[in-house]
């Protein structure tokens, strides 16, 4: 008996932990499933993995998501990308995660305890008290729905359901029941009603069903319960009831509960409500089946080894998803093929099959419904009947022939017919097909019933098809468009719209069902009917999205067929406004049409600059002959049209011709410009001078200028140049315009260019205007003046007697060049009498003195000026080198220049000065002296060896930088000036700061010795500075750096230098010893014990200078310093007679590691006494630790103290004083180091209790580190099992046992561990690397029962280490590594090959080479069997690859039967190999119908081998290939050669050719077959021609066996005269009767418009042969004779 098939299919979408999700992450908390969507997991952190929230799409596993979120819980929305966060217990944040935007934030008052989405825009919180429903697009903030009653306090709440329109619903929490198991609690509440009802129950949900009757769905809610007795039922009972439906029985089921299920309970219960089905999901992964309505059991399986955890229904409505905490995702779903076998497998479940196949359109029952119509038909219970077949499964009963069977049944009286009840029937539950849509029509229509028909179809229970629209629209035009747009009959829907006038629909609608009519046809019926709409619909269709619908140009030919210019120009306009290159001739067409009936709609088009791509010389012609002269010259590039055009400047705005010249090139402007000139010059001119004007720099001045000298317009050059001069930097534009000013006179003009512009030649112009010898020289001056040839100047102004122009000059143009016309008049020779005329005419202020003094001077003539300087120092005029200049007047006569020099304070001393230097140094002294010319006056006075006058100067002068510099060491005359300085300048001062600089000037100049002798000058001998604080610092500072052996003798000489100051500048050079007697003298006496300590380094002083002085400062001092030289008993006795504890810290340090553990324990004696310091205590108790003082450590402790006792503790530990570390540790219960220190005492037992108590993962490993070295394993392993629960732990304490080859001990370690409630995966992976190492017969046993919880990557490893083959192809299945698994089979085959298992793993692995690997090893180790798997590998594997495997290895026989089995595939390598093999083998039948019924071969190649064959069969077969491939001489001639004439007469008559029939035919009668001739006759009747035949009869003999040939022959062709001359009638009658005018011709039918006859009102367009644009159709018919 064959088995049953489960009415169940398990699918895997995901497994969680193959897109890297941590097994930890897997649980209820963690994990959410809200639809078959989405599933989101909170990944908590470790030292692999952060923290992270992965969304994974179950529809698309490419789409999953990462987002470094953290959250107290997560859930995504049940279809869109939306994550819903918690945090904080309160706070909630919804965020779109595609638009990365967030939607809704808010913070509730309670913390939120269960959460989820219970419909597309609402989420359920559950809080402590209350459950609330929060719309997430609304702002308000949730509402509350009803409070929590007491039994769901202290509940664990695991789901919340409502029903549809969230009148009802269910809250649902589990908690512990104190008899064993989990106690399921619900609270079912009415919103209609306000209550709440308490049951027990562990999953519930709602739902609805369709009673038999009833005219609405009833509301039922379902629930399923374990209670603590075990016992496990399904309650479904009706809520809301509705009077008008079916009273619902409320239904107790009893679940079958598996005896493995003992601990199990309901985990989810929902609803397949396309099946009407309810399935209840347990814990333990069992999977109920029910009937909604009966509850009758139907189905029990397991789906899932692992527990499940959460549960949902599909969106389908066919199953449900389901997660394990192995973190598969399973999808269960109901299988439609064997859900009704199944179930009437089951005799008492008939009714339910039977309902169940109706309801959900299953099959399976169909033998039931045939068999029950036909006994209620024989019954004669019609109506039953009908309703039978109106519920049929996927109306299969629904036939044409049914509706005639009822149409036939009789009818009671005064009731509808039987026919209308089945049509009843079915407009009940749904729509009627196409068929019984036309019955149910055409009574309606006749009854004029239209409004049932607009109804029913409005309802969508009608089959809309051409034939109901058909049907329609002669009662209702709008009705039969629906329709034909229902039935995708658009051909009949656009002819609607356009019948209806509704245009604009035509296109939208043409575009979304995809179809595409004749539109020019369309187009001209509807430009005939509406001008207007027929240009909006030109546009649509030409503007289409997916391109052009139409051709522009032959919308443009429509209108202008029709004489419709405005309307061409408006649809021209909108659609070439994109401007586009391939538009051109359009837009040339649409300027032609315009230009040629509107031009100024064609201005206007051309001023808007639309268009750039149309053809521009065409609409140039066009423009000019309109009078459009602009812009025909805006569109010509022909020279001489330019030309010609722009002569007329009388016709083009001077403004815009302005302009056009701008786009013309430099050579083209220029000849219009001539041509302009040319013409007209007087009317011309003033238009030639403005575009010269704009356009200069463009056209080149130089050229323009040409131009009009060409045209000898002098007046045109000045006005042009005029415009330009002032801007252009050309000299010889500019000279040009001072010519042509100066020959129309414009002599004001000539003087302002000479003097404002700067471009022009000066030596050209000057050269011009002194040969034009004009009577004003005002130019020429000017030219002179700016360029400077006052020289050529005054000779050409003196030569030609112009002293009057000479004089205008220095007066009046520029009085600044007095001494160049001085100087010049002086080189002519001119009389001083004029020279000093012209002088005393222009005023001294406006004349550079020093300029007219060097003038003068340079040619000897100084004293000429002499009466002009008196005269200008008299008139007020204080200028400097008027004084300079009388200086050197006075110096040269010797007129008492000394009071002069030292009196006026006017004139320029370096001048002076250096005039004087070589005519007597002393008044060139007196003139640096008075203007303090430093370097000067140096340099005068050591020249002439002056060092007296220098040295005074020096001393008055008081500038450092002077002093620096004199007493440079680069100074040769150093010693000479510095004995000045000490016996006269000093010495004659009585001015202390003076005096001060000097001192520091020979300080900066390192002169010490200088220095001393200087200072002991000053201080030593009786003088103002004998008491001068500063000197004597100073002179003692100079002998600490120069001579030392002087300054014990000055410290105590002298009484007023700072002693702080000198004794640290001692210290800085090493003087310690007078630094010391200068602080011993001054009774500083800290700071002496420092320079003792710090500098002198002598302790022992040190102390005698305390023992003298007896502070306690000095005592603190030197007890430092014994300190630091480790004198730690010393420092101590020292510290305790100062009575200093402040330093206790560093005694405490030194003395600790000196081991003067007595003496500090009297420092700290001493301290406590003022000191109450943590390290004081600390140090102290360490102390009496050290030196094993444990009763007086412990009373310490035991008094008041403020010491660090778990510091002390640790010292005392790391020093190995673990007695007392033991005190420490015990007076503080610090357990976890009291455990270690007990080891170290080798106290273990206590060690654990400790260990124990202080639950410590670092004290268990020293502990469990001790015990295993001590071999107290008993010990060890109590540690070691709080150790191996921390994964990070486990891998160390693994390798602690094997380095020491503790192996057993580790095994039963880890095997002791696997019972540990916080047991990992860390643990049994390690117990199964260690067995592989150590037992490895054990491994197969450890992995049958905990490979879904170890590690399997690493076991794997380790199992390829141990070389353990079946344990590693158990795990590479298990891991569903299919590729390794098949991989270590067939490398190890020895030991782990087995073929079901190798041919079940095969096929699931993904790398396609492994197949070919696996057929090689097959074809080495197992040929027998290859033909198994390559049965099972065919659908996975290239076929061609493996023909060309076999072939390269000759072993093809091997695999015929997968060549016969492939070959439906057609492959050419299958059908060649399988040719090939078939003709070795000589069978020729199997080769026929290869070569018959698969041709992807080389057809010519194969039959050519075949041709050569021994065998006829192969010949013939080869001659049929010829003949496939059209080979038809070929074919027949190996027919003929083996007398196969059946075969070549066959042949020639499927070539279809003449002359191939022929020559066989002849053949035939050559060879005196008769038969043959007949059958050529028959067979190739339409191919020979009659005459052939006639001709080969009568020269034969064979008119007996041609008779009847012809015959025929004549019986056809008088036939077909007889149809001709008949046909040719009809259509003389049809032309004739087609005389109707073309706007009462119908757009509909199937050609539209495609067969009315030619426009009358307008010409056919010209591209256009045809009336209607369509070619002429041939007529059918007989072939001529």
């Amino acid at each position: 008996m064959a088995q049953r098939q489960v009415p169940l299919t398990v699918t895997q979408p995901a497994l969680l932990t193959n897109l890297n999700i941590q097994a930890a992450s897997i649980t209820w908390q963690n994990c959410t499933l809200e639809s078959d969507k989405y599933v989101c997991v909170r990944q908590v952190s470790n030292e692999d993995h952060p923290a992270e929230t992965v969304i994974v799409n179950l529809k698309n596993l490419n789409d999953i998501i990462r987002r470094p979120i953290r959250a107290d819980s997560a859930i995504m929305h049940l279809t869109e990308p939306i994550i819903a966060l918690k945090a904080q217990g309160r706070t909630l944040q919804l965020f779109n995660l595609e638009t990365k935007a967030r939607l809704q934030t808010y913070t509730h008052t309670e913390d939120i305890q269960f959460w989820r989405w219970i419909s597309q825009t609402t989420l359920a919180l559950v809080s402590h008290k209350t459950v609330y429903h929060w719309d997430v697009l609304a702002k308000d903030a949730p509402r509350r729905v009803f409070d929590r009653q007491e039994q769901l306090e202290n509940n664990q709440i695991i789901n919340y359901v409502v029903n549809d329109d969230e009148s009802w619903s269910c809250l649902v929490g589990i908690a512990a029941n104190p008899a064993g198991g989990i106690r399921g609690n619900m609270q079912l509440f009415s919103k209609a009603r306000n209550v709440s009802q308490p049951l027990e129950g562990h999953a519930a949900t709602f739902g609805s069903i369709r009673l038999d009757g009833a005219a609405t769905d009833t509301k039922i809610f379902a629930f399923a319960v374990k209670t603590a007795s075990g016992d496990a039922k399904i309650n479904i009972v009706e809520i809301d009831h509705n009077a008008a439906n079916p009273v619902f029985p409320k239904r107790l089921i009893p679940i079958h509960w598996p005896a493995e299920g003992q601990g199990d309970f309901p985990l989810g219960i929902h609803i397949a409500h396309k099946y009407n089905i309810l399935i209840v999901v347990t814990k333990f992964g069992f999977i109920h089946l029910h009937d909604l309505e009966t509850g009758t059991a139907l189905f029990l399986n397991r789906i899932s080894e692992e527990t499940v955890f959460t549960t949902t229904r599909d969106d389908d409505g066919t199953g449900v998803v389901i997660i394990n905490k192995r973190g598969q995702v399973l999808h269960t779903t109901i299988r439609e093929d064997t859900l009704i076998p199944y179930i009437m497998d089951n005799p008492a479940c008939a009714d339910i099959a039977y309902k169940l196949a109706s309801k959900g359109g299953l099959p399976g029952a169909d033998q039931l419904y045939s068999s029950r119509f036909e006994t209620l038909m024989q019954q004669g219970n019609y109506t039953e009947a009908a309703k039978v077949a109106a519920s049929s499964p996927r109306g299969f009963l629904r036939t044409t022939q049914t509706m005639n069977r009822l149409r036939q049944a009789p009818n009671q009286q005064g009731q509808i017919t039987i026919l209308l009840q089945y049509f009843g029937q079915l407009l009940d539950k749904g729509g009627l097909n196409k068929e019984e849509t036309m019955e149910l029509a055409r009574p309606v229509f006749a009854q004029g019933r239209k409004h049932l028909i607009e109804k029913w179809h409005k309802e969508g229970k009608l089959h809309c098809s051409e034939e109901l629209g058909d049907l329609a629209k002669p009662h209702d035009l709008n009705l039969a468009l629906s329709i034909y747009k229902d039935a995708n009959v658009p051909q009949k829907t656009v002819a609607a719209l356009a019948e209806l006038g509704h245009f604009d629909m035509i296109l939208q609608y043409c575009d979304s069902v995809a179809y595409r009519p004749d539109y020019n046809v369309l187009l001209q019926h509807i430009v005939r009917v509406n001008p207007d709409r027929g240009t909006e619909f030109a546009s649509s269709l030409a503007k289409h999205e997916g391109g052009p619908l139409i051709s522009i140009d032959r919308v443009v030919d429509i209108f202008q067929s029709q004489g419709m210019i405005q309307q061409a120009t408006a649809f021209l306009l909108d659609v070439l406004q994109n401007n586009l290159p391939e538009e051109g001739p359009l837009q040339t067409k649409l300027l032609e049409m315009n230009l040629m009936n509107a031009p100024q709609v064609a201005d206007a088009i051309l001023g808007n600059e639309m268009f750039s791509h149309y053809d521009k010389p065409r609409i140039a012609q066009l423009c000019e002959n309109a009078g459009l002269l602009t812009r025909a010259l805006e569109h010509n590039d022909d020279p001489a049209a330019i030309k010609r055009i722009i002569v007329q400047t009388d016709k083009l705005p001077e403004e815009w011709l302005l302009n056009y010249f701008g786009q013309l090139t430099v050579e083209l402007s220029l000849d219009c410009l001539d041509a302009m000139l040319t013409s007209n010059i007087r009317q011309n001119l003033q238009s030639v001078i403005r575009i010269a004007q704009k356009y200069s720099e463009l056209l080149g001045a130089n050229k323009i200028i040409d131009l009009l000298e060409k045209h000898r317009t002098a007046e045109g050059l000045y006005f042009y140049l005029g415009s330009v001069v002032n801007v252009s930097e050309d000299k010889d534009v500019v000279f040009k315009y001072i010519e042509a000013a100066t020959r129309v006179g414009q002599l004001t003009e000539v003087e302002r260019i000479c003097r404002e512009n700067s471009v022009y030649d000066g030596e050209k112009v000057k050269n011009f205007l002194k040969e034009a010898n004009l009577t004003e020289q005002l130019p020429l001056i000017i030219v002179c003046d700016r360029f400077n040839f006052i020289h050529d100047l005054v000779l050409y102004l003196y030569k030609n007697q112009h002293f009057k122009s000479i004089e205008v000059y220095v007066q009046r143009v520029n009085p600044a060049r007095t001494p160049a016309v001085i100087g010049g008049l002086l080189d002519v020779d001119c009389d001083e009498g004029i020279i000093k005329g012209l002088l005393a005419s222009v005023t001294p202020a406006s004349i550079p003195i020093d300029e007219l003094v060097a003038e003068v001077e340079s040619r000897n003539r100084l004293k000429l000026l002499l009466p002009f300087l008196e005269q200008t120092l008299a008139s007020g005029n204080d200028q400097q080198a008027v004084y300079n200049a009388l200086a050197k007047i006075y110096i040269d006569s010797n007129n008492n220049p000394e009071k002069f020099l030292k009196e006026n304070d006017q004139y320029d001393t370096l001048t002076v000065g250096k005039y004087c230097e070589k005519r007597d140094p002393n008044l060139a002294y007196i003139a640096y002296r008075k203007g303090q010319n430093d370097l000067e006056l140096i340099s005068i006075t050591n020249e002439n060896a002056m060092f007296k006058a220098q040295a005074r100067y020096l001393l008055e002068r008081a500038d450092g930088e002077v002093w620096d510099y004199v007493l440079s060491a680069n100074n040769m005359h150093r010693r000479s000036l510095v004995d000045q300085v000490t016996s006269t300048a000093v010495p004659e001062s009585q001015d202390p700061d003076k005096v001060s600089i000097a001192v520091k000037a020979f300080i900066t100049g390192d002169m010490p010795t200088e220095l001393i002798d200087l200072l002991e000058k000053i201080i030593l001998e009786p003088s103002s500075f004998s008491d001068n604080p500063s000197l004597q610092n100073l002179l003692m500072l100079t002998s600490a750096k120069s001579d030392r052996s002087r300054l014990m003798g000055y410290i105590h000489q002298l009484e007023y230098y700072t002693p702080d100051d000198i004794a640290q500048q001692c210290i800085e050079v090493g003087m310690y010893e007078e630094a010391f007697e200068i602080h011993k003298k001054h009774e500083n006496h800290v700071e002496a014990i420092n320079v003792l300590i710090d500098h002198i380094v002598s302790i022992d002083r040190a102390q005698e200078y305390a023992d003298r002085v007896d502070t306690a400062e000095v005592w603190s001092r030197v007890a430092k310093a014994q300190l630091d030289g480790l004198r730690v008993t010393d420092a101590i006795e020292s510290y305790i007679r100062a009575q200093d504890p402040s330093n206790f810290l560093e005694v405490i340090e030194i003395a600790t590691h000196a081991g003067k553990d007595e003496d500090l324990i009297k420092f700290l004696r001493m301290a406590r006494k003022t000191q109450r310091e943590v390290p004081v205590d600390t140090a102290l108790a360490f102390c009496y630790a050290r030196t094993n003082q444990l009763s007086e450590l412990e009373d310490f402790l035991r008094a008041t103290n403020v010491a660090d006792v778990e510091a002390s503790g640790d010292k005392a530990y790391e020093e190995g004083f673990h007695e007392a570390a033991k005190i420490f540790y015990t007076s503080i219960s610090n357990w976890a180091k009291l455990a270690t220190t007990l080891v170290h005492l080798e106290d273990y037992q206590a060690a654990v209790e400790c260990a124990r108590k202080a639950n410590s993962v670092k004290v268990w490993r020293q502990v469990n580190e001790a015990c295993v070295a001590k071999k107290e394993f008993r010990l060890a392993q109590i540690c070691g099992l709080n150790l191996i629960v921390h994964a990070e732990e486990l891998s160390e304490l693994v390798k602690q046992y094997e380095r020491n080859g503790y192996f057993d001990e580790l095994i039963s370690l880890l095997e002791a561990g696997l019972g540990l409630e916080r047991a990992h995966m860390g643990i049994f992976t390690s117990l199964g690397i260690a067995l592989a190492k150590y037992h490895a017969e054990r491994v197969f046993e450890h992995l049958r029962l905990f490979w879904s919880r170890i590690n399997i990557p690493k076991m794997i490893q380790a199992c390829e280490e141990a070389h353990l083959w079946p344990e590693l192809i158990f795990l590479y299945v298990h891991y569903d590594e299919w590729d390794n698994a098949a991989l270590a089979m067939m490398e190890r085959a020895s030991d782990a090959w087995e073929h079901q298992s190798f041919k079940d793993t095969i096929t699931k692995a993904a790398n396609v080479e492994i197949y070919y690997r696996a057929l090689g090893f097959y074809l080495e180790e197992q040929p027998t069997l290859l033909t198994d798997l390559l049965q099972a590998l065919t659908p996975r594997i290239d076929v061609n690859r493996v023909v060309r495997m076999f072939v390269k290895s000759d072993n093809i026989p091997l695999i015929k039967p997968f060549l016969l089995n492939v070959q439906s595939q057609n492959k050419r390598e299958v059908n060649n190999a399988l040719n090939d093999l078939l003709i070795e083998e000589e069978d020729y039948k199997t080769l026929r119908d290869s070569v018959s019924n698969y041709d992807n071969y080389d057809p010519v190649d194969l039959a050519q081998r075949l041709e050569r064959h021994d065998l006829v069969f192969f010949r013939q077969i080869a001659a049929e290939i010829y003949r496939k491939n059209k080979r038809w001489e070929k074919s027949i001639a190996l027919s003929k050669q083996d007398k196969l004439f059946k075969d070549s007469i066959e042949t020639a008559a499927l070539s279809g050719k003449a002359d191939v029939v022929e020559d066989l035919l002849r053949y035939f009668v050559d060879i005196g077959s008769r038969e043959c001739y007949v059958g050529m006759l028959y067979a190739c009747y339409d191919l020979i021609r009659p005459d052939v035949v006639l001709e080969v009869s009568w020269r034969h003999g064979l008119n007996d066996f041609t008779m009847p040939y012809m015959i025929n022959y004549l019986a056809r062709q008088a036939a077909t005269i007889e149809t001709l001359m008949k046909d040719n009638e009809e259509r003389k009658v049809r032309e004739a009767s087609q005389q109707k005018k073309e706007d009462d011709t119908p757009i509909l039918g199937s050609r539209l418009m495609l067969t009315q006859g030619p426009i009358a009102s307008a010409p056919s367009p010209g591209p256009y042969g045809q009336s209607n644009g369509m070619a002429p159709q041939p007529t059918a018919g007989f072939r001529a004779f």
